[in-house]
């Protein structure tokens, strides 16, 4: 039990991970595929954010008399979130876009329905 609350955001990421890998396997809707993907990026990111900070250091702007680089912390992690929070945003709104279009070229968003008839216009 102290391992899971020592390693609280890891466990937590990896819940979060399951169930948007689950929504993006399972649900039919494409809508709520995008909503599982944004659930597993968000994931990812407070992994991320997680590894990157360390208990009784302090952000990494140099002031007098700190010189010191073990009292820092390691920017790197929170760069690469904020870098992976543009490219997510980035990446759902061209998916909604698609989908958009996707309505308006086949009256549909349901997976099953899109493929039966993407499949019947190529026959």
């Amino acid at each position: 039990m102290r391992a899971l609350l020592e390693n609280r955001f890891a466990v937590t990421a990896v819940i979060l991970f399951g169930i948007g890998l689950a929504n993006m396997l399972l649900q039919k809707n494409l809508i709520k595929k995008i909503v599982g993907f944004n659930i597993m990026d968000s994931a990812v990111f407070l992994l991320l954010a997680s590894r990157g900070f360390v208990e009784g250091r302090v952000a990494p702007i140099v002031a007098e008399g700190m010189a010191d680089a073990s009292l820092y912390i390691n920017p790197i992690p929170s760069g690469l979130v904020l870098t992976g929070i543009v490219v997510s945003v980035s990446i759902s709104a061209f998916s909604l876009a698609l989908v958009q279009r996707i309505y308006h070229a086949y009256g549909t968003i349901e997976l099953d329905e899109l493929v039966m008839r993407v499949k019947k216009e190529a026959d």
